[in-house]
Parts: structure tokens; C-alpha cells; sequence
């Protein structure tokens, strides 16, 4: 009914909520990877949205609004709960020397498998993986892991930042370096043609540097072409404003950049700034040796910007040059120990509406 749906995030973007407690959600969400053939449904047009309901999700009655996922898009009403940064594999090693040839890839699927299958377990549907080129992106192995597990992963195209840029970052104008990732994002990701979900990059500490802001800068070319959201590895509030305002320079809304780690940033009134700019902020590094001080920010950031706000752990990995990977954190802490101390309008706002909005690629 009308009185219902108003005001309703899910609603507004024109996304099906489902009312059902967040335990009983879990045998929906996930349960089976949607193929592209049936992911490509047409969605109602998206409402005008409020610059406080952030309108991410507007589409045309011609264009289906979508997520991209490794194994296809879908549809946002199925994305289902969702952690927002999380690793599968990384290599440090630097943009001069990563490849996949330094791994074995069968290696690191068996030891990251069951992970991913635990995280299902835990009732989860929907991993964003935030490993970038050049730091050990493999969308060949995800593809492989999300079909094998159930767990719907997003990619990215974008890069980070030194000394895991190519020499081509510092060479090549913001226009180049977008012509790039606009490719990857149209026409898929090598000769697989695994197509992005969103636009990862990086921000040094302090002022942004030449080489970031042109990062920024192609970042945000990219997303105007594409309408892929911006996830920034960002950890001071000050240099997530500069960002902003690069994004404001190319005339891309605050609506489609995500500030990553933003509470690794300790002022909070930086996170409402960025916030009442439009910005998702996303709190992911919820551990379970910080759970007790960032569960009063998290219930703040609900009091204050619930529609604006991710939460996840930043765990994972295989680490690439460690024996059969090293020490992986598991997957599956936050939805089995943080989620259930939020109230279920909290916990379905925070891993399923927000989310959704978040990485709903426009038309």
C-alpha cells in the first residue's frame, strides 16, 4: 500500500523489500546464482529522489537498473545481504611484479572456498571484493569461487595507489587512464569479458597528490560513462572532501562515490560532512576486537545518515607469497556476531537496502 512504501529506500529506488525478518531471509537471498538471461528484467522507473534519500538508482522505463556481478548482472532486489569490502586474494609485491602467474590458482581457490561457503552459511548472498588491478585482481578466480559457493562477488576496474600503480598512471592524462576503465567496464574484463561491478581507486594521505587526483579525476570520468559506483580507499576525512570536490569539478554527484574505511578517520563530524554532500559512508573495519567501539558509531551513524551508511570487515585473505596463503581472517565474524546486536530494521537497512542502492549501476 502507499502508506506503506513511503519514505521506503528499496521502495524509492523501485527495488522490492522483502518484510520477512533477516534470519528467514536467508534461504531467498543466494540460494542459487541468477543467470544474465533472467537477472535482465525490466524494473520500474526510479522516483525523483531527495538529496538525503540519495538517488542512486535512477533508471527510465526503457533501461533496467542492475548490479553486476562476476557471473552476470542481476537484479538489485536480489542482491540479498551483503558485506560491502571484503578480499579474496591480495599481492603486495607492486605493480612491477604482480601477476597471476605467482600463485597458483587452484591453490588458492581450495583454500578460499571454504570460506565463502561458511559466509553462505552465515546468510550471506553477496561479496563485494575489493582487490584491484595490479594488487592481485583475478576475476577468472572469482567467478570460479562464486559459482562453486553460492556467493554472488563483484568485481572492479580502477587502480590504487603507490606503489601499485603501473608507470602508466604517471604518464597518461585522467582521460586515458578512464578510456581504460570505461573499456573494461562496456566491454568486460580480458578475454573472459567478466565485467565489473563498481570503480575501485585509492587516496594518499593528506592533500591528494597529482597522480591521485588524476586517479580521482578518471575515476569519476569513468563513472559518469558507466554509472559504475566509486569505492575510494580514503582513511582521512580531509583528503575524502578533496575527493569530493574533484568529483564536483567533472559534475559527478557525491551519491556515486563510497568513502571506504571512513572510520579509520576519527572525527565523526568529517563523516557527517562527507555524508551531507551525499557520500556513502562506509564503516569496514569492524572487527571482533573492536566491536565494542564501533558499535556506538554505527548506532550513531543509524541516528543520524541511516540511508548513507555500509558497514563491513575488510577481511579475507590469501596472501600471495605466503606458504598455501598465510593467516586468513574468516569471512563470516560480522553477519554471525556484529549483525545480530542491530535491531532487524538495522541489519536489513545495512546489509540489504544499502547496499542495493549503493551499486545499482544506472541505465
Amino acid at each position: 500500500m502507499a502508506g506503506d512504501s513511503a519514505g521506503d529506500p528499496l521502495h524509492d529506488c523501485g527495488l522490492r523489500r522483502d518484510r520477512r525478518p533477516y534470519a528467514r531471509m536467508i534461504g531467498r537471498h543466494g540460494a542459487r546464482l541468477t543467470s544474465a538471461a533472467t537477472a535482465r528484467r525490466q524494473m520500474p522507473a526510479c522516483l525523483l529522489l531527495s538529496v538525503v534519500l540519495i538517488a542512486c538508482c535512477v533508471a527510465s522505463a526503457q533501461t533496467a537498473a542492475k548490479i553486476q556481478t562476476v557471473t552476470g548482472p542481476i537484479d538489485p532486489s536480489d542482491l540479498g545481504p551483503t558485506l560491502a569490502h571484503e578480499h579474496v586474494l591480495v599481492d603486495f609485491i607492486g605493480a612491477d611484479q604482480v601477476s597471476p602467474a605467482r600463485y597458483d590458482a587452484d591453490e588458492v581457490f581450495a583454500r578460499m572456498l571454504p570460506y565463502l561457503q561458511d559466509l553462505r552459511a552465515a546468510g550471506i548472498a553477496t561479496l563485494v571484493e575489493c582487490t584491484p588491478e595490479y594488487l592481485g585482481r583475478d576475476p577468472l578466480l572469482l567467478r570460479r569461487l562464486s559459482e562453486a559457493s553460492g556467493i554472488r562477488i563483484l568485481t572492479n576496474t580502477g587502480w590504487y595507489k603507490d606503489p601499485f600503480l603501473p608507470p602508466f598512471a604517471h604518464e597518461a592524462t585522467a582521460e586515458q587512464i578512464a578510456e581504460r576503465w570505461i573499456r573494461e567496464a562496456t566491454e568486460g574484463i580480458g578475454e573472459a569479458r567478466i565485467r565489473p561491478g563498481f570503480i575501485k581507486i585509492a587516496a594518499n594521505e593528506g592533500d591528494l597528490s597529482e597522480v591521485q587526483r588524476k586517479i580521482v579525476t578518471a575515476a569519476a570520468l569513468t563513472s559518469q560513462a558507466t554509472g559504475l559506483v566509486i569505492a575510494s580507499h580514503t582513511t582521512q576525512g580531509l583528503t575524502a572532501l578533496q575527493e569530493l570536490d574533484v568529483l564536483a569539478e567533472v559534475g559527478v554527484p557525491a551519491e556515486r562515490f563510497i568513502w571506504v574505511h571512513a572510520d579509520a578517520e576519527p572525527s565523526a563530524d568529517l563523516h557527517w560532512q562527507a555524508a551531507a554532500r551525499g557520500a556513502w559512508i562506509e564503516y569496514d573495519g569492524i572487527r571482533e576486537a573492536n566491536a565494542g567501539e564501533k558499535l556506538p558509531l554505527v548506532q550513531e551513524a543509524l541516528r543520524r545518515i541511516p540511508d548513507q551508511l555500509l558497514i563491513s570487515q575488510d577481511a579475507g585473505w590469501y596472501h600471495v607469497g605466503e606458504p598455501n596463503g598465510g593467516e586468513v581472517t574468516p569471512l563470516d565474524w560480522l553477519p554471525r556476531h556484529f549483525a545480530p546486536r542491530l535491531a532487524d530494521a538495522d541489519r536489513e537497512r545495512l546489509l540489504i537496502a544499502n547496499p542495493a542502492r549503493a551499486f545499482c549501476i544506472r541505465g
